[in-house]
């Protein structure tokens, strides 16, 4: 016999939700819209207070009609009612959705408008070989993300193997021996601390290959500014830690594994534009990973000269297999295309054997897939958000990419959450996740990522280091109906007691 479930406390029911919502700390972006950005329009981030009322309205309605509460019930039936229970807050979600598919259109038209101008035609579909010359291709693909995003010029290849690698790329472009690299995002995510030196002694002791060609081994210095207490950036702090070698000015727009708020496109460009006021010599260097067509701009149309990426995740639309891409001001793509392959060759070069269809296809899909995954993003803080659980971004605030974190009380919860994400997964169900070392991890990560492309992060995954507080991260997801699936799923198996 299956074992009874935890006992549930009173606010899973929905008319607490209704409470939760009087309560959603108010955005950062209310300061950034009201003070506006140059030469662009002050539209904010924040839903508008109709929407808000539209949904608690919804969610009262239906808290009236049904209780949703779990007490007692075996698997099987737990399950129809978690079910049940997210189709309730789907419904409530209703005007939300409305919203981020507008946004869906948005940029849907973007691209629309830019394969168009560019011309694009099957025989751009079609594969090169040896060095790839004159690959027409390649070239459009190029020209049409320039255009999409408001850049001068793009490089988009299969060449970079993760989103690190392209980021390294970008920054050795960038930078000499002697520069510096300013970061204004705080600490980085763990597998981009190798690459500037700033590797803790655990991950060098037990690598010695992470010690390997470092910005810091090559003579560039490497300085942070934390972000204040709020999560915002620090702009009085970024002003005064400049110095005549800062060369790049670094924002990691996402949270990576910590838990700081993601940063909004605005928020960022405010500071990128007062830097390159007092410093036109400085490049200011964006890492866009998880949040391309999250917002309804890119940090290039508002001023930042560079941006980076991985195929893998949003632009490439769940069809991409490998790559990324650099994109921004012509001088810093030219220097990162000529890292990339070699001085004198630059973006000239490079084949594509196996053809452009999937990243060409892929990138006029994006806007769907991305707006699939936020309602699936707000189903996920919703539902975990009246379990009890802290989530961040709390539901119904504004999103600047997909990543969607939520902090367990222990250990255990977290597994099995993440275990029930692997179960419900259309790839390796059968395969149980548990905690293990990683490279460029300096704690035991558990991973689920049951993904058709390995790596590739717009697919539903979840994942956190297995350190207090006990945080999972949850991002895409091709389909909302598969995100609803795995869901259910993962509420169940976290709700269920272990067997002692």
């Amino acid at each position: 016999m299956q074992r009874m479930i935890q006992t549930i406390p009173d606010f899973f029911y929905l008319e607490d939700i209704t409470e939760l919502m009087k309560h959603l700390a108010p955005s950062r972006m209310t300061q950034v819209s009201q003070e506006g950005i140059e030469g662009i329009g002050q539209e904010g981030a924040r839903l508008s207070q109709a929407t808000l009322d539209e949904i608690r309205s919804r969610l009262f309605r239906q808290a009236k009609a049904r209780r949703l509460g779990f007490q007692a019930l075996y698997t099987n039936t737990r399950r129809a009612a978690i079910r049940q229970f997210l189709t309730h807050l789907e419904d409530a979600l209703y005007p939300l959705y409305r919203s981020i598919e507008s946004l869906e259109e948005h940029h849907t038209e973007r691209i629309l408008s830019a394969f168009r101008r560019h011309r694009v035609m099957n025989i751009h579909f079609n594969p090169s070989t040896g060095y790839g010359y004159h690959d027409l291709g390649r070239e459009t693909l190029e020209n049409v993300y320039a255009a999409v995003w408001g850049g001068e010029m793009a490089l988009v290849r299969q060449h970079f193997v993760s989103g690190t690698h392209t980021l390294t790329v970008g920054l050795f472009a960038l930078l000499r021996p002697g520069d510096e690299l300013l970061i204004a995002t705080g600490m980085p995510y763990d597998t981009l601390q190798t690459v500037l030196g700033l590797a803790p002694a655990k991950i060098v002791a037990t690598n010695r290959e992470a010690a390997y060609g470092h910005l810091q081994e090559w003579g560039i210095s490497v300085r942070l500014v934390p972000l204040k207490e709020d999560g915002s950036i620090d702009l009085t702090g970024v002003m005064a830690a400049l110095r005549p070698n800062t060369r790049v000015l670094y924002f990691q727009r996402s949270r990576g594994y910590e838990a700081r708020p993601s940063l909004f496109v605005r928020e960022i460009a405010l500071v990128a534009q007062a830097v390159k006021k007092k410093r036109g010599d400085i490049w200011t260097f964006v890492d866009n990973c998880y949040g391309e067509f999250v917002e309804d701009v890119e940090p290039t149309e508002l001023g930042v000269d560079v941006i980076a990426g991985s195929l893998i995740k949003n632009p490439g639309g769940g069809l991409a297999k490998s790559g990324g891409y650099i994109l921004g001001k012509k001088e810093a793509v030219e220097r990162a295309a000529h890292r990339l392959s070699a001085p004198g060759l630059g973006g000239e070069a490079g084949a594509h054997p196996g053809g452009w269809l999937d990243l060409y296809q892929g990138f006029f899909l994006a806007p769907h897939v991305v707006a699939e995954a936020k309602k699936g993003a707000e189903l996920t803080a919703l539902a975990l958000s009246a379990l009890g659980y802290h989530t961040d971004p709390l539901p119904l605030t504004p999103r600047t990419d997909l990543i969607q974190a939520v902090e367990f009380q222990e250990a255990g919860a977290m597994i099995r959450f993440i275990q029930g994400i692997q179960k419900a997964s259309p790839i390796d169900a059968h395969v149980t996740p548990v905690p293990g070392e990683m490279p460029g991890y300096t704690d035991p990560v558990i991973m689920a990522a049951g993904t058709f492309v390995q790596g590739g992060s717009l697919e539903l995954t979840a994942d956190g280091p297995l350190r207090p507080p006990y945080r999972a991260y949850i991002q895409g997801g091709l389909t909302r109906s598969h995100i609803k699936q795995a869901l259910t799923e993962a509420l169940s198996m976290m709700l269920d007691e272990p067997d002692s």
